[in-house]
């Protein structure tokens, strides 16, 4: 059995494509996987199979929750090994962190095409790209009163497409505990 992470793209956020974790529990256990849970209301399902073709099980699960939820839902998948490696690699290691630091994993659905030089960081100086790989990027933002998160999410949809979905790092790490 494959322990799997799937990333739902988009649902309850600010009112839109709300989905209750309970029905999202029951949908992924209805197409047979084992030992579902899910992490927080912005849609992350822990769950086994003994299916190891990620396109499939992709496929699959965005079909399901269509019919099932009555909204398309992109679905992102991850091995719990892979963000065991992710989480290891400890990409923020280095940077100074302060109260209004966020740190975030943006995940790819497809290899990104981007241009930007790694590590990007700003005119302002916060909005800072740490990280690009085949998979994810790792980023943060200083909050401030000019600035929030909605800036960093739009800086990277602009580079690195819409079929994205990202994390803050404290969800990637407890996942590992889910």
């Amino acid at each position: 059995m494959t322990k799997y992470i799937a990333f739902l793209r988009g649902i309850n956020v600010g009112g839109h494509k709300p989905v209750k974790m309970e029905e999202l529990k029951k949908a992924f256990e209805a197409m047979g996987f084992k030992n579902v849970k899910t992490l927080l209301a912005s849609g992350n399902v822990l769950f086994e199979t003994p299916e190891t073709d990620t396109d499939n099980l992709i496929k699959r699960i965005e079909e399901e929750l269509e019919n099932e939820l009555g909204h398309e839902i992109g679905v992102l998948l991850r091995t719990i090994e892979e963000i065991q490696s992710l989480v290891d690699a400890d990409p923020f290691k280095n940077i100074k962190v302060t109260p209004q630091t966020r740190f975030y994993v943006t995940f790819l659905s497809e290899k990104p095409e981007s241009t930007l030089k790694i590590p990007y960081e700003s005119i302002e100086k916060d909005i800072k790209i740490v990280q690009v790989s085949a998979s994810e990027v790792c980023s943060f933002i200083t909050l401030s009163p000019i600035r929030g998160t909605s800036d960093l999410m739009s800086v990277l949809e602009k580079e690195f497409g819409r079929k994205v979905t990202t994390r803050n790092w404290n969800t990637v790490t407890r996942i590992l505990k889910g």
